[in-house]
């Protein structure tokens, strides 16, 4: 035995969680299973504002173009004035799997649709469980988190078995394909950017400030201003070839990260405040804070433009 099963009688608690499941030593094979005594058992709101679900599938389910699909990805969260929906499928489950994403920013709503499939295939039947194996080589379960208005919500985590079932995963696919067919915010290209400042303030009193200025010709020029413990403030410049503007740019549009300004922030306390402006050719300036809720998949995009013109 690789782990010791405790009786359901007696389960191990700390605080709010209830531990089901306990290994005795961190090895491969053991599993850690909790229940939230928190989450909700039932959900009375209707009103949805915020859906992650991803899942590896156990049956035939039908992705948004009609394939038959092993894994699912679909986020949608409000985004200012519309909604930034996210759908990343897969044809076969696993390691090295190519998986298609699609992300838009759309002025539909698409979360009426998403309560209506939560509330049909109880969601929140398993709230607030979580279970994890060690050692797996993939996750081959999936993930829930979804919010409501009223404050209610329904997490569930499982890194070994589907957390939908199939029929749950095709009626999900629809709705995001139907969402991004409708009418949609236009999200800036990249190559409009002539600017990118970078402002970070930490709570030990310390900052960094850079900015890239694009210049015509493709290069720029980088200027970066940090304060660390002690008084001194150190000032650097430097030009940045062409090529590595070009893969900034490039991981800007791929991340969709223009169109990052209006989604809610992720809840979790950093020990920094940070934030990314670009300045656009027409003079519109879009401001991005770090730590927003985003899709796994694009989740890097902030970093990687951070890190290009900080270091």
């Amino acid at each position: 035995m690789f782990w010791n099963r405790k009786k359901a009688d007696k389960p191990d608690e700390d605080g709010d969680i209830i531990y089901l499941h306990k290994p005795e030593q961190c090895v491969c094979g053991g599993n850690t299973t909790t229940l939230n005594k928190k989450a909700p058992r039932t959900i009375e709101s209707h009103e949805m504002v915020f859906f992650e679900v991803f899942s590896a599938l156990n049956g035939e389910a039908t992705g948004s173009k009609g394939q038959e699909i092993a894994y699912i990805s679909a986020f949608a969260a409000p985004d200012g004035e519309g909604t930034f929906v996210f759908l990343e499928e897969s044809e076969w489950f696993g390691r090295g799997a190519e998986r298609e994403h699609s992300a838009a920013w759309v002025k539909g709503d698409i979360f009426p649709a998403l309560a209506d499939i939560a509330e049909k295939y109880g969601f929140v039947k398993n709230n607030g469980y979580s279970s994890h194996t060690a050692g797996l080589p993939d996750n081959f379960g999936g993930d829930i988190n979804i919010k409501y208005a009223s404050g209610e919500w329904i997490k569930v985590s499982d890194n070994q078995s589907a957390v939908i079932s199939a029929e749950a995963a095709t009626e999900i696919a629809k709705a995001f394909c139907e969402a991004m067919k409708g009418e949609r915010l236009n999200i800036p290209k990249a190559e409009d950017i002539t600017a990118i400042r970078y402002d970070c303030v930490r709570k030990d009193g310390g900052y960094t400030k850079a900015e890239l200025t694009v210049l015509p010709d493709g290069t720029a020029v980088n200027r970066r201003e940090s304060k660390y413990d002690g008084p001194q403030v150190y000032n650097s410049e430097k030009p940045v070839d062409a090529e590595t503007v070009a893969r900034i740019k490039k991981n800007i549009d791929e991340t969709a990260l223009l169109a990052w300004g209006g989604l809610p922030g992720n809840g979790f306390d950093y020990t920094e405040d940070s934030q990314l402006s670009f300045v656009l050719k027409d003079g519109r300036e879009i401001t991005v804070r770090s730590g927003r809720e985003i899709p796994d998949r694009l989740r890097d995009g902030f970093f990687n433009v951070q890190l290009e013109i900080t270091t």
